[in-house]
């Protein structure tokens, strides 16, 4: 394979999870439990 990098690519950190990626998912995550358990409370306020 070639050992060629793109520039740039030597500033970037091997492996760690950024705090803006981190916050991302802990809001989508948020979200769509919230969307589950209201969903969820629906279908048993309507049975």
């Amino acid at each position: 394979m070639s050992d060629l990098k793109l520039p740039g690519e030597d500033d970037k950190k091997k492996g760690g999870i950024s705090n803006g990626r981190l916050l991302i998912w802990i809001v989508v995550a948020g979200v769509g439990l919230y969307l589950v358990i209201s969903g969820v409370v629906g279908i048993i306020a309507k049975g």
